[in-house]
């Protein structure tokens, strides 16, 4: 069970991470990269994908809450 959350949480603090660098900033970091950040004239389809990006983004981290929680209950 701990080695299965180990995992887990190792998978979700990577997704995480990636998750964090592909956000335009100010700059656009590394989204612009992948397209994410583009600048388009209505910002129809890019407010779509940031927005999702924000909800993979809250996923992830309330992925990695949970993980941390339930490997501190089993070390008990």
């Amino acid at each position: 069970m701990t080695t299965l959350l180990i995992a887990l949480h190792s998978i979700v603090c990577v997704v995480l991470v990636f998750l964090v660098l592909v956000h335009s900033g100010r700059d656009a970091g590394l989204s612009g990269a992948f397209g994410v950040g583009g600048s388009s004239g209505t910002g129809g389809s890019t407010a779509v994908v940031e927005k999702n990006l924000d909800r993979l983004t809250v996923v992830a981290g309330v992925a990695l809450f949970l993980t941390t929680f339930a490997l501190s209950r089993v070390a008990l």
